[in-house]
């Protein structure tokens, strides 16, 4: 009876080659392969809502805690339903949606100037050398200087109007996106660079084709760094900048609260500059990172 057993290949042999370079395609073709699955909805909500939501409760709970033992005064820490209370009468009164939006709004519209200001200073540092030598340490010098610290200027300079607000986001925030941006193009692989002149990508075509993609992981961090300092730079003249012609912002609440010694209000009032940066954050940011990092295989796909 003939034998079925199939004898492996020698080495050197045609069939071994031709093995070895089956396997080899099969192995890229798997590192290639993306999973596209997602996950179900329950594991989604346990990893990423739940565990932020515990934190909160517990805050609330440590929160109520210290205020049933009454380690401070009342008038010093209200509890947390009293917080609510405070800003549930500000909603009946009708002006907490229009506070929000006034300072939102701001917040927008000086990011929208400082996003266009900084990629352009950021290109300019990034691609000349004595524009970098001359202004690059100052950039790093105004992104550390605290914004409040430009109210009193902006204020002699412009008075109280909406210019001081701007003038305080934009030097709070043009910093960081065009250091960024200037951190993102040193990153981008010399190869890249090269072969991107060498097929004619120079110039504006240049910076849309090669460097702006290729500076973005370190592009969009800066940019939710310039977010962030946007948004505390505009609190901190929203709440020194105060007048009528101004409007009501979340800044000038947190100041109300001050001047009439309303603790509910003041804590109130943070409350709510806390969950308008987290929610531009989560909405904006965060998906926007997650997207640039898995296209560029940095971020690891759901099985």
């Amino acid at each position: 009876m003939a034998s079925t057993d199939t004898k492996p290949a020698e080495p050197g042999t045609p069939d071994a080659a031709a093995a070895d370079l089956a396997g080899l395609e099969a192995g890229l073709d798997a590192l290639d392969t993306r999973t596209t699955t997602r996950p179900p909805l329950g594991q989604v909500l346990r990893r990423k809502v739940l565990p932020p939501v515990v934190a909160v409760l517990l805050v609330l709970a440590l929160w109520q805690l210290v205020f049933v033992l009454d380690l401070k005064p009342s008038y010093q820490l209200p509890g947390p339903l009293m917080v609510w209370d405070a800003l549930a009468e500000e909603w009946y009164k009708g002006t907490i949606l229009s506070i929000i939006w006034q300072s939102v709004s701001r917040g927008a519209l000086g990011f929208a100037v400082a996003l266009v200001l900084g990629t352009l200073l950021g290109l300019l540092v990034a691609q000349v050398k004595p524009v970098r030598a001359a202004i690059g340490p100052i950039l790093s010098g105004l992104q550390s200087l605290p914004s409040v610290a430009w109210v009193p200027a902006a204020i002699i300079w412009f008075g109280l109007t909406d210019a001081t607000i701007y003038a305080v986001v934009l030097l709070g925030a043009v910093p960081s996106i065009a250091n960024g941006l200037v951190a993102g193009v040193d990153r981008i692989q010399p190869l890249h660079l090269r072969a991107g002149r060498v097929i004619g990508a120079t110039g504006l075509r240049g910076v849309r084709h090669v460097l702006l993609p290729g500076a973005l992981p370190g592009y969009i961090s800066g940019l939710k760094q310039g977010w962030a300092f946007s948004w505390r730079s505009l609190m901190a003249a929203e709440l020194i900048a105060t007048s009528p012609e101004l409007g009501a912002g979340l800044g000038q609440l947190l100041e109300t609260g001050r001047a009439y010694q309303d603790m509910p209000l003041v804590l109130g009032a943070i409350a709510l500059i806390l969950l308008v940066g987290i929610g531009i954050e989560l909405l904006i940011f965060a998906p926007l990172e997650r997207r640039v990092l898995r296209n560029r295989g940095l971020l690891a796909t759901a099985h």
